[in-house]
This record gives C-alpha cells, structure tokens and sequence, in this order.
C-alpha cells in the first residue's frame, strides 16, 4: 500500500448549515457534510477515490512538498 498526502480545507457554507471540503492539490474533487467532522470523512472518501482513478488512468498524483498549517485566529484592536 502506498500512502500520500493532502491538505484539505474545510468551510462554512454561505448559504447552508453545513460544511464544503476540498482539496487545492486536487482541482475538482471536493466534498461536503453537515459537521466539519462528517466534511472530513467524506472528503477522505473523495480524495482516496480520486487518487484511485488518478492511478487507474496512469496519471501521477499530485503532492505538495510543503506543509501548510491553517487555523482561526481572533484579534482584539482597541476602538
């Protein structure tokens, strides 16, 4: 088995309760769930999948050499 590696990002839906998944490695696969949790799993599920067809169609498999950390972060100005 071989392994690989992908940054994903998760966000709040504009206009719905849940979450959208995707992957900027990945242009076109992305996924999306009612929690950030279910997003994660699902995007998993789509990313394993398209790797999946990736090698089927003897293509390479895009990877970021690059670790990317992403998080909130709140700031207090004085008005």
């Amino acid at each position: 088995m071989k392994f690989y590696s992908f940054q994903i990002v998760i966000e709040k839906e504009k206009d719905d309760p849940g979450y959208y998944a995707y992957s900027p490695a990945l242009p076109g696969c992305f996924s999306n769930g009612k929690t950030v949790e279910e997003a994660k799993r699902n995007i998993r599920e789509a990313i394993e999948l398209h790797v999946q067809s990736l090698l089927a169609h003897d293509q390479s498999v895009p990877q970021i050499g690059q670790l990317v950390h992403v998080e909130e972060l709140t700031v207090g100005v004085p008005e």
